[in-house]
């Protein structure tokens, strides 16, 4: 697919655009509120590298779903939360391949 703006073709494909919006907004907001932590976490009890810091807040996010309250519906805020990591873990990764990362792998005892 071509870079740059993409035209909806349906209805469908207009809410993916949105919700990707909407994501990608959430996220930014919360890098500048709270600095780039993720990506490059300040180290203050934990070592671990950062793709290991987002999977375990992947697995948190997941634990704190499995056993909340099965109403049937995800609310749409912990949905973003998820999609968020899964996008951060993405980045995190590419940095670590590329050897951008602001903070080396945590060293195995």
């Amino acid at each position: 697919m071509a870079e740059g703006k993409i035209e909806p073709k349906n209805e469908v494909e207009k809410a993916f655009i949105d919700k990707c919006r909407k994501l990608a907004e959430t996220l930014i907001d919360k890098n500048r509120a709270y600095g780039n932590s993720a990506l490059e976490p300040v180290r203050i009890l934990s070592k671990a590298s950062p793709t290991e810091q987002i999977r375990v807040r992947m697995d948190d996010k997941l634990s704190r779903m499995a056993r909340g309250k099965n109403t049937g519906r995800v609310p749409e805020d912990t949905l973003l939360d998820l999609a968020g990591y899964a996008v951060l873990l993405m980045v995190a990764q590419d940095q670590e391949t590329e050897g951008k990362s602001a903070t080396p792998p945590a060293s195995k005892p």
